[in-house]
């Protein structure tokens, strides 16, 4: 798809930096004080903010009193996995003698605190059941375990109903009456605030039996789970990410972290934001796309490095399997789409009043675990809100679907809309906004296609589903330098909302071939006639290799390329518009 290229605006006019490309950089994403930028662990949010915090809290102490059962309940995503091990390693390192977990079935029984889920945690004997990354809409899991004198404590980010579920407390940024102001938490955020809180309160109490726990050590867990769930990087979060990927980085974090940075082939000293995010969550989140969650628990509560490097290896191999079934699905998806009358391929603006707003694809043997991926390459190539469904189970009616947005469509708001319009449509859904999840009788497909496409059509304008890259402008030609690339690695963390720098300029292509069949590696030179190293991943293979394009203007950020203990400067290229 063609894209409109432009420079970012300044959104900010306060002086935030003594370097002058910093300085732009962080104007452009709209840092409005230099004290934005402090990330110490002394301007973190204090969880005291968090509505029902004190109840919930109040909650575990009663617990650790008369050490009862507790069982937590997770999801089957890293930041599920990543709240799961440190809601265990904190309630033990605290004094609670009966901790256990459970992570659902994503494909027997589905996201949240189930009802069949809730019959499992029957069995395993709980009298309090601790929900993490999930929770706030398990209405009649929640019902269940009440009636059977079970107590519930929900901690959660995802948007709330206007109903609530009958829980003992629930402690989630996005409640109608909490004030604290980062709405952004992660689950893994969430999970970490309460046992902040509750470790406070066990300190004033005198509560603790010999040393008293270091809050910090789980840090890592935080940085992991808040990355891979791509929630936005306001301050609070970034503070988080900051202290969790200095623990890491000087080698104390948990093994399992250590063990999936080897297998991934990066070097704990060098880790970014990023590296989280491309390289050490997409092996996590792979136990719970093909298998169970459970292995990417043990892995993060493993204390044994040669266990944890088995554990390692296994996710990797999943991930393998996860990619080949992401590639087959990919060019099944585009052959669809190739054929969709109304997705055309605009300039540069649209305005086809038969346009399709988005894109619905559904194919019987599609892997469930995968659609999500599957969803997020297709909005990314025709940039229009995707949903990808697969067959619920086999024999099943039902069709589960995940959904991805693009930036100015809230997506949640978008089946919330199909919902009150259409009642009988969705079976459930739930989510964010660049992110959701639902489930619809298979015989209604057809209608929610035309009932997608409706109630975009009420949340955005034709003219914003054109696609349109932002850059930081140009770098000089003195800037195109490994201290540059360095100084950028610093300056983050960077991720959702708080992009990683993007720059823009015109190079001669000297070179193109393609990497493993999907990677575009090419050679090229600047105007000032220095040679770069660019790579494109996840390139459309049907249109590159081109050897006609002999000059073009490349969107790319600035990396390092580590090779035999080299760094060299290359450019890892997202678009390229030919001249």
């Amino acid at each position: 798809m063609q894209k409109i290229i432009k420079s970012r605006s300044p959104l900010s006019s306060q002086y935030l930096s003594e370097n002058p490309l910093l300085n732009r950089l962080y104007q452009n994403r709209g840092v409005s004080s230099p004290q934005e930028l402090e990330l110490t662990f002394q301007h973190l949010l204090t969880p005291h903010l968090l509505a029902n915090i004190d109840q919930a809290v109040e909650l575990l102490i009663d617990c650790y009193q008369r050490q009862v059962h507790i069982v937590i309940v997770g999801d089957f995503d890293a930041d599920g996995a990543t709240s799961t091990a440190l809601a265990m390693i904190a309630l033990r390192q605290f004094g609670f003698n009966s901790v256990d977990y459970l992570i659902p079935d994503r494909f027997s029984q589905g996201y949240g605190l189930s009802t069949s889920v809730a019959d499992c945690v029957r069995e395993k004997g709980a009298d309090l059941v601790l929900t993490v990354d999930n929770g706030v809409s398990s209405f009649e899991g929640i019902e269940l375990l009440k009636s059977h004198g079970i107590k519930v404590l929900v901690t959660d980010h995802h948007l709330p109903a206007e109903v609530l579920p009958n829980a003992d407390a629930i402690v989630d940024p996005n409640l109608s009456e909490c004030q604290f102001p980062s709405k952004s938490l992660a689950g893994v955020g969430v999970i970490f605030y309460l046992m902040m809180a509750l470790r406070t309160q066990l300190r004033e109490r005198n509560m603790f039996v010999g040393k008293e726990p270091n809050i910090a050590e789980l840090l890592d867990l935080v940085a992991l789970g808040t990355v891979a769930d791509v929630v936005s990087l306001d301050h609070n979060n970034r503070i988080l990410i900051h202290q969790g990927l200095n623990r890491i980085r000087s080698g104390r974090c948990r093994v399992g972290i250590q063990a999936l940075a080897e297998v991934a082939k990066r070097e704990l000293a060098n880790l970014r934001a990023g590296d989280l995010g491309f390289a050490i969550a997409p092996r996590l989140n792979a136990a719970g796309r093909l298998e169970n969650m459970s292995i990417g628990v043990e892995l993060l509560l493993c204390e044994d490095i040669q266990k944890a490097r088995q554990l390692a290896l296994e996710l990797d191999g999943l991930n393998q399997m996860r990619k080949a079934f992401e590639q087959e699905m990919k060019t099944e998806a585009l052959a669809i789409c190739a054929k969709l009358p109304n997705l055309l391929q605009p300039s540069a603006v649209i305005d086809e009043s038969n346009q399709a707003k988005g894109i619905v694809l559904y194919q019987a043997d599609w892997h469930q675990g995968v659609i999500g991926i599957l969803a997020a390459r297709i909005k990314d190539q025709f940039h229009r809100p995707v949903i990808v469904f697969a067959q619920e189970s086999e024999g099943s009616p039902y069709l589960k679907g995940s959904a991805r947005s693009i930036m100015g469509l809230h997506m949640r708001d978008v089946l919330e809309r199909i919902d009150v319009n259409y009642p009988q449509l969705l079976v459930k859904f739930g989510g964010h906004s660049m992110a959701a999840g639902l489930t619809i009788h298979s015989d209604n497909l057809k209608q929610f296609e035309d009932c997608f496409d409706e109630a975009i059509a009420q949340f955005i304008s034709a003219e914003a589903l054109q696609g349109v890259i932002y850059t930081d402008g140009e770098l000089q030609g003195y800037e195109l330098s490994l201290e540059t690339a360095e100084l950028l690695a610093q300056a983050g963390p960077w991720g959702q909302n708080f992009a990683e720098p993007v720059f823009e300029g015109n190079f001669r292509i000297l070179q193109q071939r393609l990497l493993a069949g999907k990677y575009l590696k090419m050679l090229v030179e600047h105007s000032q006639g220095m040679l770069f190293d660019a790579i494109w991943f996840n390139v459309d293979i049907r249109q590159f290799p081109d050897l006609s394009i002999k000059q073009a203007k490349l969107v790319y950020k600035l990396d390092i390329n580590l090779y035999k203990g080299n760094r060299t400067v290359q450019l890892l290229v997202d678009y390229l518009e030919p001249l």
